[in-house]
């Protein structure tokens, strides 16, 4: 009799872990709460560090699921209502009233955007030339980044870390993919419009990964990108309908005005609002310091909650690239499979 796994979450770790596990030869039940696979994968436009377009991946992971056949089934809008455990293994009972046997739980529950408007001071939702970097990916698969006049804009700023690195929101944490995508973001505007000014201003600059230096570079020897490095304080609408922000130059020691006609916010990751709810149904840890799940090791046991037969992957254990995301997600798999075969 084969083995079968849930995995909560239908996302790119939900489905590369689904097509691992499938591939192993295992029962898979992907459980997603809303109508449709793909995350925030299928918001995305084109991916760092080489520009691939986001449907291109997404398409794939989808294409392997169509093929699995009847090893992986899909239950959209539904949710976890209950778990109890058997002797061996799981009864996880569905928002749909549907009850699920299985041996194994993945949680692939994700992240959520930092809300914006919750940093009043910068506007979003007050001023419409305030944007998220989601919005703004929005606008690139359209290929118009407009003001809401209809007008090019002449000059953006990106301003990093809102909603990381910050106190005033508990989130103390760096969201890890904020900086790459700023510079990212600030190349296509150039693309689309080169006589357009581009700023980002930022605390300083975590370019960690392979190719990330060599995009900041890109961005400022062909692109003419102007970092800078400071905290925005204060952002008003002008007469004209532009926007004036306040900050501090940290290099120089001065502060410094610039009236721009978009300002892009890079939200970061927080935990998604089911965390807590499912940490108490299934008897995981949630770190106190981040607020995501936590993992029974860093190091041997990356994929293993605390709970017996219940495993994690992706950004619900922390920010992540995709990269990582999906690795990650083959990680969790392979840790399943050991567990159900030893």
């Amino acid at each position: 009799m084969e083995d079968t796994i849930v995995i909560l979450g239908g996302g790119p770790a939900g489905m590369e872990a689904a097509l691992s596990l499938a591939g192993r030869g295992h029962k898979v039940y992907i459980v997603e709460k809303t109508g449709s696979l793909g995350g925030h994968l299928s918001r995305w436009d084109r991916l760092f560090p080489q520009q691939e377009p986001a449907q291109d991946i997404l398409e794939e992971l989808l294409n392997g699921i169509r093929k699995a056949d009847d090893k992986i089934e899909v239950i959209y809008n539904a949710q976890v209502q209950s778990v109890k455990r058997r002797m061996r293994g799981l009864e996880v009972m569905l928002s749909n009233q549907q009850l699920l046997l299985v041996d194994a739980l993945l949680v692939c529950c994700g992240f959520e955007l930092f809300r914006a408007e919750r940093k009043e001071e910068y506007g979003y939702g007050i001023y419409e030339n305030v944007l998220t970097s989601a919005d703004l990916e929005d606008r690139f698969k359209n290929r118009k980044v407009l003001c809401s006049d209809g007008r090019v804009p002449e000059r953006v700023a990106f301003v990093h870390c809102v909603g990381s690195r910050d106190e005033k929101v508990d989130h103390t944490y760096c969201s890890k993919v904020c900086c790459v995508t700023a510079v990212k973001q600030a190349c296509e505007i150039k693309e689309l419009y080169p006589q357009t000014e581009v700023f980002n201003l930022y605390m300083d600059l975590r370019m960690f990964d392979r190719y990330f230096e060599q995009m900041y570079h890109k961005a400022q020897s062909q692109y003419g990108v102007h970092f800078v490095r400071g905290r925005l304080s204060e952002v008003s609408e002008t007469a004209d309908g532009k926007l004036q922000i306040k900050t501090e130059d940290t290099l120089l020691g001065r502060p410094m005005k610039l009236t721009v006609d978009m300002l892009v916010l890079m939200t970061g990751m927080q935990a998604c609002a089911q965390t807590g709810e499912l940490s108490e149904k299934l008897d995981i840890k949630v770190s106190p310091s981040d607020h995501f799940f936590e993992t029974k090791d860093l190091f041997l046991k990356g994929n293993y909650a605390h709970a017996k037969g219940v495993f994690l992957a992706g950004a619900c254990t922390g920010p992540k690239s995709l990269p990582d995301t999906l690795q990650d997600a083959r990680s969790a798999a392979e840790s399943i499979h050991r567990y159900l075969t030893d």
